[in-house]
């Protein structure tokens, strides 16, 4: 027989906001949140089931090892708070509440409410997050999903015990910087100088401007994120760096950091905040592992009809 474990699940959160900026360091802006990321950021677990009018199924939220069968409290997505519990399949277990069988959209309610869930669990478990409204029909089809595989979630499991992630977005803007390479490099401070006292300047030297402008925002742009990179990657057990978004990011990363260094961690990304007054840094965590999972499935459906 299993034993049954309750989890409170209801008061604060240990993810609830949380400025890193030091007061003694106020010259630049360090945003340090635990807003849900969009849906479409998740993983690519099974596809959503249609709707189907009348009928109930499970949504499962994530995948944890335990032998026990958790109860997490009343903390599920729904207009009314599900009751959220796990279906286990040996030392591993979903976590899941009753739902009715249908696609849930993916508004900021919808959303915070899936990432509420793995927020609790994580406090005391490691998860594999599913993707958001990922539904299930009947408990035996997730039995099924965790039978068939174990082995990959096992091993996910064991390799990211104790392991959490934090996202690092790192902007600048763009005419702070020119002004302050301009004061560097005199090619550049003369080439507008000729532009700005020549009336009719010409096509090619504005375009030579713009070119070496450029060239040089680049440089220091990729000299900026390796030293920010080599910085955290020291506390950290592994980075994952992904495109930045937009003109003003310079750096769009991911670190897999040791519970346990996490203080450790926090005072790194305080440092870098203190270091480079101009820049301004989000960031975001503890976050499941998000960017260092990569678990695809592919799953045959039961027709609606059934």
């Amino acid at each position: 027989a299993r034993s049954v474990k309750t989890v409170p699940g209801g008061g604060g959160s240990r993810i609830a906001e949380r400025s890193a900026r030091s007061a003694e360091a106020p010259t630049s802006t360090l945003e340090r949140i635990a807003a849900a990321g969009p849906a479409s950021e998740l993983f690519a677990f099974p596809e959503p089931l249609r709707p189907v009018s009348g009928r109930s199924g499970k949504y499962v939220y994530c995948i944890v090892q335990s032998t026990d069968l958790l109860r997490f409290g009343p903390i599920g997505i729904g207009s009314e708070p599900a009751e959220v519990h796990t279906v286990n399949f040996k030392d591993i277990a979903a976590v899941v509440s009753d739902t009715p069988l249908e696609v849930y959209d993916p508004t900021r309610e919808n959303v915070l409410a899936h990432e509420r869930v793995n927020e609790v669990v994580m406090r005391d478990y490691t998860v594999i997050p599913m993707s958001f409204s990922t539904v299930f029909k009947t408990s035996e089809d997730i039995v099924e999903l965790l039978r068939t595989a174990y082995d990959a979630f096992h091993d996910v499991l064991v390799k990211m015990k104790n392991k959490l992630e934090f996202g690092l977005k790192v902007l600048w803007e763009p005419e702070v910087v020119i002004r302050e390479i301009e004061k560097e490099d005199e090619s550049l401070r003369l080439l507008r100088q000729e532009i700005s006292h020549q009336k009719g300047s010409t096509y090619f030297a504005r375009m030579q401007y713009g070119r070496l402008v450029d060239s040089l925002l680049q440089e220091r742009s990729e000299q900026l994120a390796s030293e920010i990179l080599e910085t955290l990657g020291a506390v950290s057990v592994a980075c994952r760096t992904n495109k930045p978004i937009g003109d003003k990011m310079i750096l769009n990363a991911a670190f897999l950091v040791a519970r346990d260094r996490e203080p450790e961690f926090d005072a790194k990304v305080k440092q870098v905040d203190a270091r480079y007054e101009n820049l301004i840094l989000k960031y975001t965590g503890p976050w499941p592992p998000y960017n260092f999972v990569n678990i695809r499935l592919r799953l045959e459906r039961a027709t609606d009809s059934e």
